[in-house]
């Protein structure tokens, strides 16, 4: 195994990012686990937030969870945790510079590729359009630099 310093930048780079991308996932799952045990609370907050007239961020989310049914929910939250999971498998492994985690890493994101240019097409949005770079430049970086052939751990 190298050491912390001698792994390369890009790698450290797409660890990096693919702990952020758990993290989000998993509050997110979190979120929406909790949005679906509250849905009711949610559904009279978000009627007593309207007839104040404040408006913002959390009126326009609250209206955007609360048009999606309880069974919806509860399938993305558990969506959301599993690709959480997967996601901070990933990392780790390609933390510790397994082959198993390139191949993970690669079929995960070639999978996401053909979905996110249907999301592009859709609309492009600076969000979008960043994601889509990243997986990319990382499925690039992935199959050209790591692990090179010769590579052996110390």
């Amino acid at each position: 195994m190298n050491k912390i310093g001698k792994r390369p930048n890009a790698l450290i780079a797409i660890v990096a990012y693919k702990i952020f991308t758990a993290t989000v996932l998993g509050i997110t799952s979190i979120a929406i686990f909790w949005t679906f045990k509250n849905f009711e609370g949610l559904e009279d907050f978000s009627k007593s937030l309207t007839l104040h007239g404040k408006r913002g961020i959390i009126a326009w989310v609250l209206e955007k969870l609360l048009n999606f049914s309880p069974s919806k929910l509860e399938f993305t939250a558990i969506a959301a945790a599993v690709y959480a999971i997967v996601t901070a498998i990933e990392a780790i492994g390609l933390w510790y510079e397994k082959a198993w985690a390139r191949w993970l890493v690669i079929g995960v994101v070639a999978i996401s590729i053909p979905a996110e240019l249907f999301e592009l097409t859709r609309g492009i949005s600076p969000v979008k359009l960043i994601v889509f770079i990243l997986n990319l430049a990382i499925l690039w970086y992935l199959l050209r630099e790591f692990p090179k052939p010769n590579h052996r751990s110390e």
